[in-house]
């Protein structure tokens, strides 16, 4: 497996700052598979989902992946800390942005969507949408990347789902 430039590295774990860290995992189980039915994610993209579970917590995280033909879904969610600074998501987007990537960011009230198109050299990363969520600290998302750019999910699919995950937080 090709490892990823340092750059690319730090570029990825800003990404996954934009919805926070949790503070505690739920030991009951993991609330990242508790925000969507694979039902709601097939009706959505219209394309089946199959393994949709969790790992428990990864880090402090709370995550649950699956598949879709075209690429793959990951559900996230956490807590942010009180007075966090919210100005990580506009760093990480400059960086993707330094590294080539095109970005394009929609808010419709507190949920934030995002595409990412890597550059060229960065094509294996996968072509990404998200659509995350803040209610209070919670913070909630639906993350589909494509192996094309044609098989992109557009955020109109996915702003759906994260208007049920709101509902769910």
């Amino acid at each position: 497996m090709k490892r990823l430039p340092m750059a690319v590295r730090g570029a990825l774990v800003l990404a996954l700052a934009i919805v926070g860290f949790p503070d505690d995992a739920d030991a009951a189980g993991n609330r990242a598979c508790a925000l969507l039915t694979p039902a709601e994610i097939q009706e959505a993209l219209g394309a089946k989902v199959s393994g949709l579970d969790g790992g428990g917590a990864q880090g402090d995280a709370a995550i649950c992946t699956g598949n879709i033909p075209t690429g793959k879904v990951m559900l996230r969610t956490a807590t942010r800390k009180a007075g966090e600074e919210r100005n990580i998501e506009a760093e990480g987007i400059k960086i993707a942005e330094k590294m080539g990537a095109k970005v394009e960011v929609k808010t419709f009230g507190a949920i934030t969507c995002s595409t990412l198109i890597p550059s060229k050299s960065m094509e294996e990363l996968g072509f990404n949408t998200t659509c995350a969520v803040l209610k209070g600290t919670r913070v909630g998302a639906v993350e589909v990347t494509a192996k094309a750019q044609k098989d992109m999910v557009p955020i109109e699919k996915l702003r759906p789902l994260a208007e049920k995950i709101a509902d769910r937080l």
